[in-house]
């Protein structure tokens, strides 16, 4: 069965060319050109990945994918011409995977769809026959069935934050660079893409933290990066 992917992007000579490049790694590429259309696309088709423009006719990239995630899980690459740290920010603590400014490679794109593709493929495709629990002072981590809870209390996590607030609670007390957390969980070379994860840290603190200006779980270090506090 061939990797569909979903491209909502309304300059059509950038879709079209995005389409080329992917196509010719042998995915299956539709287009959407409007946010509307887009979004009916994404909820109603099955996609293995969507690469989403922010600015968009309709309905703009920030709605959308806050309405895909409201039931699927699948990767979204978020790329838009707005260069503001702000905008990175907002749609990345909305639940996109990734975030590229344009103008970028096509062959950047495709790399990048590759790494997400074969991290969400690894994780639908474990068959661990009994589930996986993480439990550190009162945070319970269910690798399994991908689902955490705090107190008791269950918490919705996007693929990203799991990975992430797994992966340093499976290496607790080791202090991990902001670059070498990048490439574990994105699978790839930050690239000035460094606020991803400080965007993904704050937004697990949020979750798990009782008062997130004095963590207890995850701690920064200042001028070196993050750990896991046990």
């Amino acid at each position: 069965m061939s990797t569909k992917i979903l491209i909502i992007e309304d300059e059509a000579d950038i879709a079209e060319l995005e389409k080329d490049y992917l196509e010719v790694s042998d995915y299956e590429v539709q287009i959407a050109r409007d946010g509307e259309s887009g979004l009916q696309k994404a909820l109603e088709e099955e996609f293995d990945l969507i690469i989403l423009d922010l600015m968009l006719p309709g309905r703009d990239g920030f709605e959308i994918c806050r309405s895909i995630r409201e039931t699927k899980n699948i990767p979204i690459i978020m790329v838009s011409a707005k260069k503001d740290e702000i905008d990175k920010i907002r749609g990345l603590g909305l639940g996109a995977d990734d975030y590229m400014t344009k103008p970028f490679s096509p062959s950047e794109l495709v790399a990048r769809v590759k790494a997400h593709l074969n991290r969400y493929e690894r994780l639908v495709t474990s068959n661990i026959k009994r589930n996986e629990i993480v439990e550190i002072r009162g945070i319970r981590i269910d690798k399994t069935a991908r689902r955490v809870y705090v107190n008791g209390e269950e918490k919705t996590f996007t693929t990203k934050e799991f990975d992430l607030l797994t992966f340093l609670a499976e290496n607790p007390n080791h202090v991990f660079s902001k670059d070498e957390l990048f490439r574990e969980i994105w699978d790839m070379e930050s690239v000035g893409d460094i606020a991803t994860v400080t965007v993904h840290i704050k937004k697990i603190r949020e979750k798990i933290e009782y008062d997130t200006s004095k963590p207890q779980y995850i701690e920064t270090i200042w001028g070196v990066g993050y750990r896991f506090k046990v």
